[in-house]
């Protein structure tokens, strides 16, 4: 596994960069032919082995730098930012630098006779057409020529956002590499693609859905299991009629093709709705899953906060033996993903496993309670100011963890009349009735924070340790989306001062002397 460049800086400040890639996934500048009589030219900077190479590069919005796609520049802020607290151990992982995305949410504008399909040109609503992105799986960049070919060749309209006309408004295309009958070498550059078409449209009964089959028929004749290349796993549309940037309208139809779509991540298959949140870079966010379980010690309650369809929860239920985990999410739409997935776990996993639709920033003491560690993973905005609040004071608050775990007792249910409760009662899931004499009153030791947003981490961090309830230990970067000065956050926070840790320490290393 080769690595790639360390940063230059004093030895007192180094990070560990790792890279995942295969070696053949690290381009390299051809060797001159070797003579006797001419000396070789230098080697090639090492900046220009990881660099872009993208004919769409400064006319699309999606990367913003070109070299050293191993290192963004912001990793040497985030080791001096940890240096600071007391973690000068911070590690910076990077797995594929190309082809890494797996997930696009695309905009389709321009005409029948000449689509434009791409991302927003900075600063601007005009699409870029960006058919050799470096960033996408190949198979997207297949996929999306192939409707290009169909939006043409069937007079679909694109999308005038003026006028509010036109058929088709974006495309979301998601590669899944879970094939089994193939060798694992070879599942990922043979990933399937789910194309999913946000149709102008209320439904399926509007004057415009034969063109939206005519097109989902297309692509299947084209690109399902019969065609010449087996590209599309399935066909999927949502429909759309807001003016606004929202994306995805609430209602779906499957179209054609397989109904579930599979990934194998953090030791576990997982289930994924087009509308539920997907990690675009599943092999970075697999990496970033085998370090996480590390912190959760066997046997532990778990807490997953902002679960999504409750990946990192099932895959610690089923990698570390959980106690117990319970999910929370707002987002109604990842239920049945959740329960999808948690029928595929292993038959040995003997965790009470639950999902709940509700919002983790509401009374956030009362999915706390009782759990040794809890895990969370907001959106880019961080987390919500009502859990800092809960977090940072923990510690006076053990006294209303009777209070707050009886809330949820079944012989208090009749009372109950928050309306937060009673929504996440009446749309929860629970797997499995595994009972513990733990004490269910304990509150979390382990506080585990997945971040994508480094500006709102940093403030969260801040607010978390001035509190002093609570001090950091651990911190890794990965490199989730190579050509951007963005990185995903892995950090590991204890319960009390750092003090209390070295005397801790300080007394058992007394003992062994």
């Amino acid at each position: 596994m080769p690595l790639c460049l360390l940063s230059t800086r004093p030895p007192s400040s180094l990070t560990l960069i790792t890279c995942h890639a295969s070696p053949g996934a690290l381009r390299t500048h051809p060797s001159p032919p070797s003579t006797s009589s001419l000396s070789l030219p230098p080697t090639p900077p090492p900046s220009l082995t990881c660099a872009l190479h993208c004919p769409h590069f400064q006319s699309c919005s999606g990367c913003t730098h070109e070299f050293n796609l191993h290192r963004p520049i912001i990793v040497d802020e985030a080791t001096d930012f940890f240096n600071t607290l007391g973690v000068s151990d911070f590690t910076f992982d990077t797995c594929r630098l190309w082809e890494w995305r797996c997930r696009a949410k695309l905009a389709v504008r321009g005409s029948a006779e000449s689509p434009l399909i791409g991302l927003y040109q900075e600063g601007t609503h005009n699409v870029v057409n960006i058919p050799q992105c470096k960033a996408h799986h190949p198979n997207i960049n297949a996929a999306v020529e192939l409707l290009r070919r169909g939006i043409t060749e069937l007079n679909v309209e694109p999308y005038d956002e003026d006028q509010g006309t036109g058929d088709l408004r974006y495309v979301q295309m998601a590669v899944t590499t879970y094939n089994t009958s193939l060798p694992a070498s070879e599942r990922y550059r043979n990933g399937k693609v789910q194309v999913s078409l946000v149709w102008n449209s209320r439904n399926e009964s509007s004057p415009n859905s034969e063109k939206l089959n005519a097109l989902a028929n297309f692509l299947w004749k084209n690109g399902g299991p019969k065609s010449n290349v087996h590209l599309i796993h399935s066909v999927w549309a949502n429909f759309q009629t807001s003016t606004n940037n929202i994306i995805f309208g609430n209602r779906w139809r499957h179209l054609l093709g397989e109904r579930d779509f599979w990934e194998h991540v953090g030791g576990i298959d997982i289930a994924l709705a087009p509308s539920s949140f997907g990690q675009a870079n599943t092999r970075a966010f697999d990496i970033l899953l085998r370090k996480l379980q590390k912190y959760v010690p066997f046997g532990a309650s778990v807490a997953d906060l902002y679960a999504g369809a409750g990946v990192i929860g099932l895959s610690l239920a089923a990698t570390r033996k959980c106690r117990s985990v319970k999910c929370v999410e707002i987002n109604k739409e990842s239920k049945l993903s959740f329960e999808k997935t948690a029928d595929r776990l292993p038959k040995i996993v003997d965790s009470s496993i639950s999902w709940h639709h509700a919002d983790a920033s509401k009374e956030p003491l009362s999915w706390m309670v009782g759990s040794d560690v809890i895990v969370v993973d907001p959106p880019r905005k961080g987390l919500d100011t009502s859990l800092v609040d809960a977090l940072q004071n923990i510690k006076s608050l053990k006294h209303k963890a009777k209070s707050s775990s009886e809330s949820f007792s079944p012989h208090e249910v009749k009372d109950e009349k928050r309306p937060w409760i009673l929504r996440a009662r009446e749309d929860s899931v629970q797997i499995g009735s595994k009972t513990t004499s733990v004490d269910s009153q304990a509150l979390p030791e382990t506080l585990i924070y997945i971040s994508c947003g480094w500006e709102s981490f940093k403030e969260d961090c801040k607010l978390l340790l001035s509190s002093k309830a609570w001090h950091l230990e651990k911190a890794h970067g990965y490199n989730f989306f190579p050509g951007t000065q963005s990185i995903e956050v892995l950090a590991v926070f204890k319960r009390g001062p750092e003090g209390l840790k070295k005397r801790k320490l300080g007394k058992k290393n007394k003992k062994h002397l």
